[in-house]
This record gives C-alpha cells, sequence and structure tokens, in this order.
C-alpha cells in the first residue's frame, strides 16, 4: 500500500511538473502592428511590453500567453526600453527626449519627465530602476539621465545628466544601448553597441572603465540582463544572446557561451522569470504594418 502511494505521489508529481511546463508558451504573441522592444517582467508572471511608434504599452501573462493593451498609444510618446519596479512601469521615451512613468496595475500616467538632453540629437534607449534612482541611456551622447525615486520609489519631477568619463568615449554611429545595475545599485553595466564594448560605470560619479573580454565583443549589443555576476548581453541583428561570466568587481569577464533560437528574430532586450530568460522581438529590417507579426520568446529555462 505505502509503495502504491508513493507511486501515485511520483506519477502526480510529473504530472503537475509536465502542466505547469506546458502551461508556459515558447512564444507569445503580441498584438498585429506591435513594433516592440523592450521587455519587462513584473509581479507573478506578469509581462510588459512597449510599442516603438504609439508610447503604448502591452500586458500579458508568461504562464498562459494572454493579456491586452494596458496603456494607449498618443501623440508624442515612444516606448523603447521598460522596466517594472514597485508597482510602476518606467519607459524610455526614444527621440521625444523623454521618460515616462506608469501605473503597472491600471496604466494611468503617474509622470512625464523631460531629460536634459540639450537640445540635441537625443535616442533615450533604455532604463535601469536602482532603489534610490531611475538610469537612462542616450545612445547619442555620452550621459546617462538620473531620476530620483522616493523611499517609496515615486519619482522625482526633474532629472539630471550624469557625465560619463573615462574609458568611454562617443564614436559614429549607436552608442550607449542596454543598461543593468548591481542590487545595491552602486555600480552600473552598459553596452555600446557600435563598439561591442561593455562598460561598467560609478553610479554616483559617472566614470567608466571598459569590460576586459580577452578581446572578445558583443556586435550590436542591445538589452541587458545582470544576474549575480552573469551578465547576458541580447545581440540583435546576430540573432544570439551572449552570456558572460564577469570576474569579481567586473574589471573582466569571458563569453562563456551563447544561446541561439530558431524563433529569434533580431530580438532587442530581455528578462527573466525565475529560471526562464524571455526575449521579445523587434524584427528589425522586417517592414512594419498593420499586419506584421511579432511575438516573445522564452529563450532559456
Amino acid at each position: 500500500m505505502r509503495r502504491t502511494m508513493l507511486l501515485m505521489a511520483i506519477v502526480a508529481v510529473i504530472a503537475a511538473s509536465a502542466a505547469l511546463a506546458k502551461s508556459f508558451p515558447a512564444t507569445i504573441a503580441l498584438p498585429n502592428g506591435w513594433q516592440p522592444e523592450g521587455i519587462a517582467v513584473g509581479d507573478g508572471s506578469t509581462f510588459y511590453v512597449g510599442s516603438i511608434p504609439t508610447g503604448a504599452v502591452y500586458r500579458g501573462d508568461l504562464r498562459t500567453g494572454k493579456g491586452a493593451t494596458l496603456v494607449p498609444g498618443a501623440n508624442g510618446r515612444v516606448a523603447i526600453g521598460v522596466e517594472h519596479d514597485r508597482g510602476r512601469l518606467f519607459v524610455a521615451g526614444g527621440t521625444t527626449g523623454k521618460a515616462f512613468v506608469y501605473n503597472a496595475r491600471t496604466g494611468r500616467l503617474l509622470r512625464e519627465v523631460q531629460l536634459p538632453t540639450g537640445g540635441g540629437a537625443t535616442f533615450v534607449n533604455d532604463v535601469v530602476v536602482t532603489k534610490r534612482a531611475a538610469f537612462f541611456t542616450d545612445s547619442s551622447r555620452d550621459v546617462l539621465y538620473r531620476l530620483g525615486l522616493s523611499k517609496n520609489g515615486a519619482p522625482a519631477e526633474t532629472a539630471s545628466a550624469l557625465k560619463l568619463t573615462g574609458d568611454f568615449q562617443l564614436v559614429g554611429g549607436f552608442n550607449l544601448n542596454g543598461i543593468d545595475a548591481t542590487p545595491d545599485g552602486k555600480t552600473l553595466v552598459v553596452v555600446q553597441s557600435a563598439t561591442g564594448t561593455l562598460f561598467r560605470v560609478v553610479a554616483a560619479s559617472g566614470v567608466t572603465k571598459a569590460i576586459n573580454l580577452g578581446g572578445a565583443l558583443v556586435s550590436n549589443g542591445d538589452g541587458l540582463l545582470l544576474h549575480g555576476r552573469t551578465l547576458y548581453v541580447v545581440q540583435n541583428q546576430d540573432n544570439k544572446i551572449a552570456v558572460v561570466a564577469l570576474a569579481k568587481g567586473f574589471a573582466s569577464g569571458r563569453v562563456a557561451r551563447t544561446i541561439t533560437n530558431p524563433a529569434f528574430d533580431v530580438p532587442t532586450t530581455i528578462d527573466r522569470h525565475g529560471s526562464r530568460i524571455y526575449a521579445v522581438n523587434a524584427r528589425f529590417g522586417t517592414p512594419a504594418g498593420p499586419s506584421t507579426t511579432y511575438t516573445v520568446v522564452l529563450a532559456q529555462g
């Protein structure tokens, strides 16, 4: 009897595990014509994806693959990088030079901040949120924008520009792109798309230092995901994700392996849900129209 009960329990566990795995689809369809770029995983199995040309934000469930528009598109808005923090969505505004902050539950606009872009060319590309600030990259300038946060995570009304010094230098083409931070928020990691170089940044001062990868480059580097001392780097046009093992202090690292997937179609940004890693396909180079399809892909897990 005891053996029978044990076998039944094992079968039940296997069945439950299979059902759970099946309930997380390998690809999730976004609305046709969405033109995504940024993805963020929020509470539970909820995910958010922005729409570049409209500034809209889609909210879906990684477990079921279902979802709907949370933030409707509006004139004068753009959505590039997206980050979820303490019930809020922080969105990088691309060519608008703005940061947008929304209520992650209702979609209500909480703050629209004109970043100090200096009036020249700007492309506010990605965002990471630490305990006391949100940092935005600009692919056209050698600065990070710092938007201060209160103790409960509420954003300030204005932002400041953090001038980058040290190893980072502007070059032709796309410069700063993806960004992530250590848990204490003291160290930031960024990628320069045009050179395939990673940099660590002192958040308090803007001092940068190139991360030595032993001669390797992460060409077409886009979204970043830092987990401990493992850094995932999306290489968009290369249709792969480099997995970089960083040394203590992030002075150096090595590309330990790469993640590929036949479902990749110019992935741009990633986020994680437990051991699963999800990428969003921007499909840059594919003519965008109202019937063009877009997907979120389970890259690992």
